[in-house]
């Protein structure tokens, strides 16, 4: 496990934020929804969630900038530092009664991600990373797999929902993966995607559409793991065109070439 003074921090704030979604979840019928746009919603448990780690953050590192789901970016004194925030991703899963949804913690330090953290509060299922020190779960250290053939690997995806405008291209980029690789997984959280590819759970993942929030813990996982990660054009834009694919050396690049093929 990792004890440095930023990874103490960034735990303590998530583990807070984790007992109050576990409550809620008990709660659910009683929940207070709002729809954000088609097929995209927000709950109190999102709300509260993000108020604990805003204030837990703050407190322990007061001036650095946050850029969060619910409340928007917030410019800190210190522009070297900014935390990304997701309070609860996987929150359609959260309402349906589905236990995979992460809290998720990215730190980043003069513009590169340094930390991350995502914490699953029903399975309990802890993911660390820091730069230079490793990725680990449940105190365990955790590596990519080695899987070069593409038929044998499974990648993790993301599904555009209802309002999103990125569907009819998703429909040709999956055509084109199912007919290269050995399987495919939705699972609805994007956090617990990347920490899996940490884990060695899948060779990849990709997704369009993301935030800075919904990646920038689980980047750090999967790099400190020894994987590769980029947008999907190969760059490292990844933080704000909203496209990105993850995985081990040989897969990462396998998948990178089987989709800048769809038009």
């Amino acid at each position: 496990m990792i004890n440095s003074p930023t990874m103490n921090v960034m735990t303590a704030a998530v583990l807070k934020a984790g007992r109050s979604l576990r409550n809620d979840f008990g709660r659910l019928p009683s929940m207070q929804i709002a729809r954000k746009g088609p097929g995209d919603f927000v709950s109190q448990a999102d709300r509260k969630a993000e108020e604990i780690l805003y204030a837990e953050l703050e407190k322990a590192r007061p001036g650095y900038s946050f850029r969060m789901e619910e409340s928007g970016s917030r410019e800190g004194v210190d522009k070297t530092h900014c935390w990304h925030i997701d309070p609860l991703d996987g929150t359609t899963n959260f309402l349906h009664g589905i236990p995979q949804f992460a809290v998720s913690v990215g730190l980043e330090r003069e513009g590169a991600l340094v930390a991350g953290v995502i914490y699953n509060p029903i399975t309990d299922d802890l993911f660390v990373a820091e730069k230079g020190q490793g990725a680990f779960h449940n105190n365990r250290r955790i590596r990519v797999t080695a899987t070069r053939e593409p038929a044998d690997a499974l990648i993790a995806i993301g599904i555009p929902h209802i309002g999103k405008s990125t569907g009819p291209r998703f429909l040709k980029e999956l055509a084109a993966t199912m007919a290269r690789f050995g399987g495919h997984r939705r699972m609805g959280a994007a956090a617990l995607d990347l920490a899996g590819v940490a884990a060695g759970h899948y060779e990849a993942f990709y997704e369009r559409g993301l935030n800075s929030w919904d990646v920038a813990a689980g980047i750090v996982l999967v790099r400190e793991a020894g994987g590769f990660v980029s947008d999907i054009s190969g760059g490292a834009d990844y933080l704000d065109n909203g496209t990105l694919v993850a995985g081990n050396e040989a897969i990462h690049k396998e998948l990178l070439g089987v989709l800048a093929k769809v038009q």
